[in-house]
């Protein structure tokens, strides 16, 4: 397994809609198991295939608590079926937006089909946590940032802030 480098905002390609899989193989194994261990090392609850460069409709996620066991899920082209309409208020944060919390209202619980490491259809019913988890890595792959979902002031004054320091590291 591989730690990839991770695309960090303002970086164009995270604007990038993902482009679904074909079929389960051992390229794609070998991904999953690559974005587990990017996620695991950052250290981060989930991650999709774009923050590492892969413009493709795969996500990773673990939502487990530090003292249990590791729960790695890889859900390959993912579909939101089914939205609540209650709502949750968690503070999100990014693996490609580093140090910085906000704040983010979704659908409380969501229904996502997918297809598993196994290359067969499952489906996921989650609330809580994983699916504000779920939901904040589809997004990715749909070119959404979490930032997106808060105010234009706030979303601005953070773009401005990580285009200052590419900029900076850059030169």
């Amino acid at each position: 397994m591989t730690i990839k480098p991770l695309i960090i905002l303002p970086d164009p390609l995270l604007r990038q809609v993902s482009k679904p899989f074909e079929r389960v193989d051992d390229a794609l194994l070998k991904l999953a198991d690559d974005m587990l261990e990017t996620m695991y090392d950052a250290p981060g609850i989930g991650l999709a295939g774009i923050q590492i460069g892969v413009a493709r409709r795969i996500l990773v996620v673990d939502v487990s608590r530090e003292e249990d066991e590791k729960n790695p899920i890889v859900v390959i082209n993912p579909e939101i079926i089914r939205s609540s309409d209650e709502r949750s208020v968690y503070e999100e944060g990014c693996l490609s937006i580093p140090e910085y919390y906000a704040e983010v209202e979704r659908p409380a619980s969501v229904t996502v089909k997918h297809i598993g490491r196994d290359g067969k259809e499952h489906v996921i019913e989650a609330d809580g946590l994983l699916a504000t988890c779920l939901q904040h890595e589809i997004d990715h792959l749909d070119g959404v940032l979490f930032i997106d979902h808060i105010s234009r002031l706030k979303r601005e004054m953070v773009i401005k802030r990580f285009t200052k320091a590419a900029k900076a590291k850059a030169v």
